[in-house]
């Protein structure tokens, strides 16, 4: 009867959660920024915004009550993120000449301020953009300006020029600025990829039919191009190896054409190429040689190549390590030997059109000063040959339908839930890898006695599901949690919720799930004692310091029972300050060392490394330190962990009276002296399971293993043995 006020208050839980997740309508992001922006700041001289456009996400910007211009914020046309994963909010404004007049970087969620680079540099940059020609870059395709970098921020500048340039070049098409128009559908020749063409086996006549195409750079020519930058250092560093000697020789070919993929790469490789592409997607093959690499080793750190991208038109493609293979062999006759060779997907809801033509940006870097380097970029151009193509008859035209939004609205949700699909599969090995944890855990937890039972045999095992979750689950895929989730939840629960935004990054998605579930079972002490990689770190460390004689210290219970309460004073704080300013939250939420110690590997500036630093020494005296006095993740974890259904932790009538063992050797001080197991400082090690158990530890054990040692043993009947003929008398039972 007990579990049904649980169960009631449960059900009663999720019935607010599923009515508080309810999808709002639809906003856009202009809409939820504008009142933080002012004009002024927007556009030199303007007083006021005006009027939302009525079918585009833009508003008027007003000059004395006259419009001067319109502003966008970017995210609204473009998805493309940064290394946060998250768009970067850019609000730039346009004139009817589709001349940018002003630009602001409004919202972003890039760690670059926390690597040493001030937020006010990247803002400077941004503002440089004014005075953009829209025009010109629709006819170059968006390179006719000149693309400033910012050292140790490379792909989140090319991230936010990407996000300007097309967007702009979209809103000034939509609006009809500058004498820019949209391109109507089915107008002009329409052309599709030919499956039937074939393909020459060798690579000099691939090369000699357009099939591949090359860019070769030789050092002469690199040198001149930094010679010809305004900045002179760049020319004062210039290469020391002779002119002639090959900088780079980079060659493209799209492999997904069936034809260009045999002949490169051979039928094998090819076919794996089509399962690994889904509809619509194509990939390209890149190869080179020579001094410099295209791909450097930035996306090693951060997923992203930043020395290439393609665009088309107003499309850029950035490629990320889950768009990545690497090419091992090449099929064709006569192939030069490359240093490196790369397939690189193309997604299909990028909007790029294989039989139009494209090229490949290089960015080609050069140190200048100890941290800071100058960047230029060259072309390499690429079009498919007329035999690989053919001719498709333009589709009627239809007319327009009136929801021309709704349409619209229903094609972004598709591209959204395709972009989500895509992560998912490429992290199919990273999902296999939690779900097996999880598992393997929740196997444990229901069959926790049999698990504990040899305590030898669970301590290794305790060590090695840390180990895991640590390198695996927190360096490697960086699936650590945070108070930030909780705050973005809460806030997307307020301003329009969309599972879109969460299915985007699917270790946290599916770790949250688990961590809802278990705090009905378990509480709060799944997450915090098995998967969270800061915990593991602590733990892992702290048996590291026992190994090495460290002392442990064990504050009075008084004391530690006042410092519980701090990491709620904490999670209380931030979730108040979200409530006002989510950005502001953010900042003051790095009072978790996640960041600094998970997901950043400790490349950081020095306050955030010697914070965690201190931290983890305070660990090695006193177990879990952090976890116990100050995390406010898991405040908010044990809040609702109150709803949890069962008491899975055994214990004995003499626990706390007279016995005190448990609550002496609990890791983190979560037994009372009184034998009570404190559900929201418990992290579920299950050590209190293993003495539960212990025939050498467990004075209760050892109590009844003595009884039982008696009673197997029989009576002695010598001492009733009277007259040796009489016989004697059994005890009674």
């Amino acid at each position: 009867m007990k579990i049904l006020p649980h169960l009631l208050k449960t059900i009663a839980f999720a019935v607010l959660l599923l009515f508080c997740g309810l999808p709002a309508m639809a906003e856009t992001v202009l809409s939820k920024l504008l009142p933080d922006v002012k004009a002024g700041e927007l556009v030199e001289g303007a007083d006021a915004f005006g009027a939302l456009h009525p079918e585009v996400a833009a508003v008027e910007v007003l000059k004395g009550g006259e419009r001067i211009g319109w502003a966008f914020v970017t995210s609204d046309y473009v998805s493309t993120t940064g290394y946060s994963g998250k768009p970067i909010h850019t609000m730039v404004a346009v004139d009817d000449a589709a001349q940018v007049i002003g630009v602001e970087l409004v919202k972003h969620s890039e760690p670059i301020i926390l690597i040493g680079i001030p937020d006010s540099k990247i803002k400077a940059l941004v503002h440089g953009y004014t005075g953009l020609d829209l025009v010109a870059e629709a006819e170059s395709g968006g390179s006719s300006h000149q693309l400033d970098i910012i050292s140790g921020a490379t792909v989140t500048i090319m991230v936010i020029d990407d996000s300007i340039v097309r967007s702009g070049l979209k809103v000034a098409r939509q609006l009809g600025l500058g004498g820019l128009a949209v391109e109507e559908a089915g107008t002009g020749p329409q052309f599709e990829i030919n499956p039937d063409a074939k393909a020459a086996s060798d690579w000099m006549t691939l090369e000699g039919d357009g099939t591949l195409r090359r860019l070769s750079l030789d050092v002469g020519q690199v040198n001149a191009a930094f010679a010809a930058m305004d900045d002179p250092r760049a020319a004062k560093r210039a290469l020391t190896e002779a002119p002639e000697t090959t900088f780079i020789e980079m060659q493209v070919a799209l492999v997904s054409h069936p034809a260009i993929g045999r002949a490169i790469l051979g039928d094998a490789v090819a076919q794996n190429i089509e399962d690994w592409l889904d509809e619509g997607d194509h990939a390209i093959a890149i190869v080179g040689r020579g001094l410099y690499s295209f791909k450097g080793s930035g996306y090693v750190r951060g997923g992203i190549f930043d020395r290439i991208v393609l665009i088309q038109n107003d499309v850029s493609v950035r490629f990320r390590d889950r768009m990545h293979k690497r090419i091992n062999t090449i099929a064709a006759d006569g192939a030069p030997a490359f240093n490196e060779a790369d397939l690189f997907k193309i997604p299909a809801d990028s909007g790029f059109d294989p039989t139009q033509p494209f090229r490949i940006q290089l960015l080609v870097h050069r140190d200048v000063a100890a941290i800071e380097k100058v960047f230029t970029t060259f072309d390499l151009g690429y079009q498919l040959p007329p035999i690989y193509v053919r001719a498709v008859a333009p589709p009627e035209a239809a007319a327009v339908p009136a929801a021309v939004a709704q349409v619209t609205d229903q094609s972004e949700l598709d591209a959204q839930q395709a972009l989500w699909k895509r992560i998912w599969e490429s992290k199919t090995t990273e999902i296999i890898v939690l779900g097996v944890m999880l598992t393997i855990l929740t196997v444990v937890f229901f069959f926790q006695s049999f698990a504990t039972r040899n305590e030898r045999w669970f301590f290794w095992f305790r060590m090695t599901f840390l180990t895991v979750t640590l390198v695996y689950l927190g360096w490697y895929a960086n699936a650590q949690l945070s108070v930030v989730n909780l705050m973005a939840l809460f806030g997307s629960l307020i301003s329009g919720f969309s599972w879109q935004a969460f299915l985007l990054d699917p270790l946290t998605f599916i770790l949250w799930f688990a961590v809802a579930a278990a705090l009905l079972f378990w509480g709060r002490g799944a997450y915090c004692g098995w998967l969270c990689p800061f915990g593991a770190l602590q733990e892992l460390l702290n048996r590291i310091g026992r190994a090495l004689h460290i002392p442990q210290w064990t504050l009075p219970w008084g004391l530690h029972e006042r410092l519980w309460p701090l990491k709620y004073m904490i999670f209380l704080g931030l979730f108040g300050v979200s409530l006002t300013s989510i950005e502001q939250a953010e900042r003051l939420a790095e009072v978790e060392p996640f960041k600094t110690a998970i997901i950043l590997n400790f490349v950081r500036a020095w306050p955030f490394v010697a914070y965690v630093g201190a931290l983890l020494v305070a660990g090695l005296f006193v177990e879990r330190f952090f976890c116990r006095y100050l995390c406010p993740l898991g405040a908010a974890l044990a809040i609702p962990a109150r709803l949890r259904m069962f008491d899975w932790l055994k214990r004995y009538h003499e626990c706390g009276n007279p016995c005190q063992t448990c609550a002496h050797q609990c890791p983190v001080q979560a037994i009372h002296p009184t034998g009570e197991i404190n559900p929201n400082e418990c992290i579920n090690c299950l050590h209190c399971q293993v003495l539960y158990q212990s025939k050498t530890t467990c004075p209760v054990v050892i109590k009844k293993m003595k009884r039982r040692s008696k009673d197997a043993s029989g009576p002695d009947l010598t001492r009733y043995v009277g007259h040796p003929n009489q016989h004697p008398k059994p005890p009674t039972t």
